[in-house]
């Protein structure tokens, strides 16, 4: 059924040996396998056709995400490549595909209980509107979890309903077209199945409901037994209806020794429905963008945060230079940036994100910033850095030039919850300023504020004068790779010398030491005992960069693997951090279980509770795999302060996916730390997350389950607790387009028990379709001891009333020519020609090639009839053609020239799936 090469892909997510849609976590789960097979397929096919286009060949060397990417991208690039965002991209579609599970549990239509078929289908389409309209927006995370959710309730309907009893083996591929009826659902009154009093009877569904294919669903109580006379229950512990007759149960979620077959037909089913669900969102995004939001591509995102008052003109300059200088540097290489993201910000203006993978439209872009206006010292960075931090990438580098504190220095909680969500780093150059008029009050922003957000975030604050900023932005040439990696990091209030010991391993180059701070001396000795101390700017361990408050310390290419020494003294606080470019990292999560009728584990969006086991999902990927590495140690360690480290227990998931326990969290803020064994070289090797956590005793929950239209007020349900004192809780919301907002500005808490409450939110009427609206909710003890956040995304999705797709009809064909063997094609051509139309729809947006290696042209699309044309030879005997209207309906056109004794071309006569059946048996023959 699938090539070798998608067999070997699945091992990236699939570990169980056989499939059940209860999802328990950790990649044994059929949710997970179901999604992670179709996915995989999907996207190997893409680069297949991406690497066809470009004129070179797709062969992994491994099947372990790095390799899938590196070939995916093509070998013209050198370097090395991390696999680490694709793999990331996968972990959220199947986390936000679990979490159905956990806050719709009750919910029918998300699970097509209860014969809830329209409003099911209706949660369907509605999901692929809105993926459609963000990946056009590129809001590629939203995309990504929109489509999570979608393809659980999807996958459901084929292990809650009968469609697999009725002896239907393909998808209902009506389910993703709301164009089309859903036909022969049995009515309310009408009964469905048959007593079974063992519950584990065969099959259930009545003869006449078979006879006459009538569709049902199995009937789900989780608190009430009630369930209309004569219909089937979903069935299992948690389903109360399953004790009313008709007893037992329909749901195909486990593969029991009963339901065998009904089971695999299900899952077989389930995987072919979601690859065409895929397909149709590839069709309409395009291929690159489609492998964008699984997060292909070949560097991190660079983004720019700009001040752009009065004063700032050299360092605007100073940006532009380090924009160009990165484009000429890296252009051709795997530390490309994928995407470009700037955002100018002012007093009180701020924005827009202009976003852009054209590296000379950001080149004109950024030339178009100029210095003006401002006039009292502080401005709005942290609204800029907001709108940074939501609309980039989870795991960019964000860095950010101004010459000034921050005036909105109530968004320093936000900011943070943001950077701990995203896991984004956020490096500040901050250059002295004079001429400007200060204005300082009790309780005002200052740098201290810069280095508090650089230091959760993992990055650097640096403060230099102007004509320093050249050197320190050399920071942005080291970070802006598709590998990095951290290695260590430390933040120290100063007094003592302080004595740090770090591995290094085989696999790392470019590794450069960052040491922030002032009035320090250190020492660096690496394993064979050779030293080199803050005064050698050059010397046998590598070479000192001193700039401001920053030393960067770059390591010569020949350092040895093993554990090296780092002496520092200082009076004055500092931090010190090792990175490198390696493929050897992790990524990773925490978590916590939820119960319910299928159990599993979800992501949390704040922090984790106090006074319980912090649970932490964690990936290893090594450089062929997860079989290439060995994980010894995982813990939490504390960034400042006395260094703390507790160690978890560690349960192997498979496939390099790892739960890691941790009883006793360290006090204060922590990162996560791992080390191991990396087998490629027989090297140990540490690697640290570079985000600070830290535990709290209030938890909100909350869950977005639909999008909204523009001009539309939504409402948020969301519920606080506490484990804590009881008292009264101050509630702050925040969202990064400034939409008018309401909500409750305290809640009276109690120990142990959620408090509900409700926010709205309304997006302006002129509301673009697509667009991503990231929504920060924060609860704070009144003495401001505690809080805990949740951040959650919101589509803004216009109503869309065009369901119907593009026609395409086939108006001639010239073909004859073409010899019947194959052999003999060569100098010989054909052609086809088509129209193709979206009559009163909203107008068709893209013509493409699919398929085929021949030239295509047609001519404009704002033509009522385009007109298409097609030129092959005849060794190319297939053509596709793909027309995507403006909210994203696909319509295709299909031929087939392959010819053979006994069997005609295929025509689009023929459904578009049994011409390539056809062409396949007829290719096989």
């Amino acid at each position: 059924m699938y090539s070798l090469l998608g067999v070997a892909l699945l091992t990236l997510t699939l570990s169980a040996p056989t499939l059940a849609f209860v999802p328990i976590g950790g990649g044994s789960s059929s949710h997970i396998s179901i999604t992670g097979t179709a996915l995989l397929q999907k996207v190997t096919e893409t680069c297949r056709a991406v690497a066809e286009e470009a004129g070179y060949e797709f062969k992994p060397t491994g099947s372990s995400p790095g390799e899938l990417v590196q070939a995916c991208l093509g070998p013209t690039a050198p370097g090395d490549v991390s696999g680490a965002k694709f793999h990331s991209a996968l972990q959220e579609i199947y986390t936000q595909n679990g979490l159905v599970d956990r806050d719709f549990a009750n919910s029918a239509p998300h699970h097509f209980n209860s014969e809830a078929f329209l409003e099911g289908r209706g949660l369907i389409t509605g999901g692929v509107v809105a993926i459609k309209a963000n990946i056009r927006k590129e809001n590629f995370k939203a995309a990504r979890e929109t489509l999570g959710r979608v393809l659980h309730t999807l996958q459901d309907f084929y292990s809650h309903s009968n469609w697999v009893e009725l002896g239907y083996t393909e998808p209902y591929n009506n389910l993703i077209r709301p164009d089309q009826p859903l036909e022969n659902l049995a009515d309310l009154n009408t009964p469905t199945c048959r007593d079974c009093s063992s519950g584990t009877c065969q099959n259930q569904i009545l003869s006449n409901i078979l006879n006459e294919k009538k569709l049902t669903s199995g009937y789900m109580g989780i608190f009430s037994s009630q369930k209309p006379k004569g219909k089937c229950s979903h069935g299992g512990t948690s389903d109360l209806t399953s004790t009313v007759i008709p007893r037992g149960g329909i749901n195909k979620d486990e593969r029991r020794q009963d339901n065998k077959a009904f089971h695999d037909a299900a899952v077989k089913a389930a995987i072919a429905a979601s690859l065409h669900l895929l397909d149709d969102i590839c069709l309409a995004s395009g291929n690159r963008d489609f492998l964008r939001m699984m997060g292909i591509a070949r560097s991190s995102v660079v983004c720019f945060v700009i001040d752009t008052t009065g004063s700032m003109s050299e360092d605007i300059e100073e940006a532009r230079a380090v924009v160009y200088k990165i484009i000429d540097s890296k252009k051709g290489t795997q530390d490309e940036p994928s995407e470009y993201i700037l955002v100018p910000f002012n007093d009180p203006e701020f924005g827009p994100i202009i976003r852009t993978s054209d590296a000379e439209k950001m080149k004109t872009e950024i030339s178009k910033l100029k210095a003006k206006g401002g006039g009292d010292t502080p401005e709005m960075c942290l609204s800029g850095l907001q709108m940074a931090l939501t609309g980039a990438p989870s795991s960019s580098n964000i860095y950010v030039f101004t010459d000034a504190t921050a005036k909105d220095i109530a968004l320093k909680d936000t900011i943070i919850a943001l950077i701990r969500r995203t896991k984004s780093t956020v490096s500040f150059f901050m250059t002295s300023f004079s001429s400007r008029r200060r204005r300082r009050s009790l309780g005002a922003a200052s740098f201290s504020d810069y280095m508090d957000l650089a230091l959760a975030s993992g990055g650097q604050a640096i403060q230099v004068s102007k004509s320093q900023l050249p050197q320190a932005t050399d920071i942005i040439l080291d970070t802006s790779t598709s590998a990095l990696v951290t290695v260590f990091q430390r933040a120290v209030t100063g007094g003592e010398l302080k004595t740090f010991i770090f591995v290094l391993d085989e696999s790392l180059k470019s590794i450069t030491i960052y040491i922030t701070g002032t009035s320090l001396t250190f020492t660096l000795t690496n394993p064979a005992g050779v030293t080199q101390s803050n005064n050698e700017a050059s010397g046998k361990l590598g070479t000192i960069q001193t700039v401001g408050n920053l030393w960067r310390f770059r390591l010569n290419p020949d350092k040895q693997s093993g554990d090296w020494t780092i002496n520092i003294q200082s009076n004055q606080p500092y931090t010190v951090k090792v990175t490198g470019q390696s493929i050897l990292t992790f990524i990773y999560d925490f978590v916590e279980k939820f119960t319910g009728p299928h159990s599993g584990y979800a992501t949390l969006t704040g922090r984790p509770q106090a006074g319980q086991p912090t649970t932490v999902m964690l990936s290893a990927i090594g450089r062929k795999g997860p079989s290439s590495l060995t994980v010894e140690q995982v813990g939490l360690v504390t960034v400042s302060g006395p260094k703390a480290v507790t160690n978890g227990t560690i349960a192997d998931m498979g496939n390099g996916d790892l739960l890691v326990t941790v009883d006793a969290v360290p006090e204060g803020e922590f990162v996560l730390l791992l080390k191991g064994t990396d087998k490629t070289s027989a090297s140990e090797f540490q690697r640290q997350s570079t985000t600070q956590m830290s535990v709290s005793k209030v938890n909100i929950q909350a869950a977005v389950d639909s999008s909204v239209e523009p001009g539309e007020t939504f409402k948020l349900p969301f519920s606080v607790m506490t484990q804590g004192a009881a008292g009264t809780y101050v509630i702050n919301a925040q969202n990064d387009r400034n939409f008018p907002m309401t909500y409750p500005k305290s809640l009276s808490l109690s120990t142990g028990r959620y408090t509900n409450a409700t926010l709205t939110i309304t997006p302006s009427a002129a509301t673009e379709s697509g667009t991503d609206v990231t929504l920060t909710i924060e609860a704070k003890s009144s003495s401001g001891a505690d809080s805990n956040y949740a951040v959650l995304r919101l589509s803004v999705v216009t109503k869309i009333t065009d369901f119907i797709p593009p026609k395409c009809e086939v108006t001639s064909v010239l073909a004859d020519d073409c010899p019947k063997d194959v052999s003999q094609c060569g100098p010989f051509r054909w052609e086809l020609s088509a129209n193709l139309t979206d009559e009163n729809g909203t107008g068709i947006a893209s013509i493409s090639l699919n398929q085929g290696n021949g030239t295509f042209k047609h001519t404009p699309l704002n033509a009522s009839i385009v007109k298409a044309f097609y030129n092959a030879s005849c060794c190319s005997q297939i053509v596709k053609i793909v027309a995507v209207d403006k909210v994203g309906n696909v319509g295709k056109c299909y031929h087939s020239i392959i010819r053979s004794a006994g069997f005609p071309a295929p025509t689009l006569s023929l459904p578009l799936w049994l011409c390539l059946l056809v062409s396949i048996f007829i290719v096989r023959l």
